[in-house]
């Protein structure tokens, strides 16, 4: 079969969808219209879309031949950011934006339906389609999803993310760890104020938690493995309101990031242990909180080849990327933690097409030229997996 040619039939239509979807973007767990759009184009191909995790959906496309059963996952949410690009298909919306690339995720999910419709006499299996809503904020909407029975039956889940760092017409797909656990860390001090001239009569919350920020530095340079991942990072430290007057209180904000569990409990213990010993030993109270975000992305290492392979046949021989795994955080990573499968990403990183900026910024773009390539990858994959 020539997937690339069955694939292009469909560019302008994905191409189109992106950008509405760009136009009209809307915030997690509120993506009503987008549900709507999409809802109703999936009915026009006589499939039928069931709502899911309240405005997620999940829709089947079976084929006529015997085979697995294999989970196609885009997130549908966008951003609180104001929309900077000076293109027409700039959000409509002041405030919110698909600033992460999330349009582009949909648009591939739906040019795969479409092309999987016309391709169902020789589709090996079913293909359940899943769009996820609210991935940015957490608890995220996979788990929802999967409570809703969107991994009931299901052999493989594949999943795949625009990524400007990975030069257009590349895919990087690692064999296990490919994205980190992002979790939060908070920690309050209360110490006892006073006058700035009477430093003596106080216990000075900001000078401890300057000491307990250079010791949390010490974490990952000389507490663990450094052949093992994991980064802590300071974001937030707050304290007093006038320049004479030593505080009651200090807050730190942070985030860890690791890709193993035993690493990730070991430097919670460590930020615990260092936080209330510094504060302790100087005559302050502490109080560590630790949230838990997503866990890792950690692929399987068969399916992950599939995808490889299935790039380099779109992509030519040297389609792959190579890079270490990423910091950041997803949480398609509770899809993997249920069944075999694997993340990729799909590169965008392309100047003249004006895909320059990073995620998250108010004039992110993606190169739109990829988006097919996106759809045949996914495609070849699907044919592939469908007959193990």
């Amino acid at each position: 079969m020539d997937f690339k040619a069955v694939v292009l039939n469909q560019k302008d239509e994905i191409i189109a969808w992106r950008r509405e979807f760009r136009k009209n973007p809307e915030l997690s767990c509120k993506e009503f219209e987008t549900q709507k759009k999409i809802m109703a184009l999936l009915m026009e191909w006589g499939l039928q879309p069931k709502k899911a995790a309240g405005t997620g959906i999940v829709a089947d496309i079976k084929g006529a031949l015997p085979g697995k059963t294999i989970a196609v996952r885009a997130d549908m949410d966008a951003l609180l950011l104001q929309d900077e690009l000076d293109k027409p298909y700039r959000s409509t919306k002041p405030g919110v934006s698909h600033a992460c690339g999330h349009d582009g995720h949909m648009a591939m999910l739906l040019g795969l339906a479409k092309t999987l419709v016309g391709l169902r006499g020789e589709l090996s299996g079913t293909v359940r389609l899943l769009f996820q809503p609210s991935e940015e904020q957490l608890p995220g909407g996979a788990a929802p999803m999967i409570e809703a029975g969107a991994l009931e039956g299901v052999d493989y889940v594949l999943g795949t993310h625009v990524w400007k760092d990975v030069p257009s017409g590349k895919v990087l797909v690692l064999p296990e760890a490919m994205m980190a656990a992002p979790d939060e860390f908070s920690i309050e001090i209360q110490g006892r104020g006073g006058h700035g001239s009477l430093p003596q009569q106080t216990v000075d919350p900001i000078w401890i938690g300057a000491q307990i920020i250079n010791a949390l530095k010490t974490i990952t340079s000389s507490l663990i493995n450094p052949m093992e991942h994991g980064v802590v990072s300071v974001g937030i430290f707050k304290s007093g309101d006038a320049f004479n007057i030593i505080p009651d209180t200090a807050l730190i904000k942070g985030t860890v990031r690791t890709f193993d569990d035993e690493l990730r409990h070991a430097i919670h213990e460590h930020i615990r242990r260092m936080s209330n010993g510094i504060a302790n030993t100087m005559g302050a109270q502490c109080k560590v909180e630790i949230i838990k975000g997503y866990p890792p992305v950690i692929n399987n290492p068969e399916v992950a080849g599939v995808v490889a392979e299935a790039s380099q046949e779109t992509l030519g021989a040297e389609g792959l990327f190579d890079m270490p795994p990423v910091l950041g955080a997803e949480d398609f990573s509770h899809y993997l933690e249920k069944t075999k499968g694997a993340f990729f990403f799909l590169g965008i990183g392309n100047e003249a097409a004006g895909s320059i900026y990073p995620h998250h910024h108010p004039r992110f773009d993606l190169d739109e030229e990829v988006l097919p390539k996106g759809v045949e990858i996914m495609l070849r994959t699907i044919w592939k997996l469908g007959k193990k």
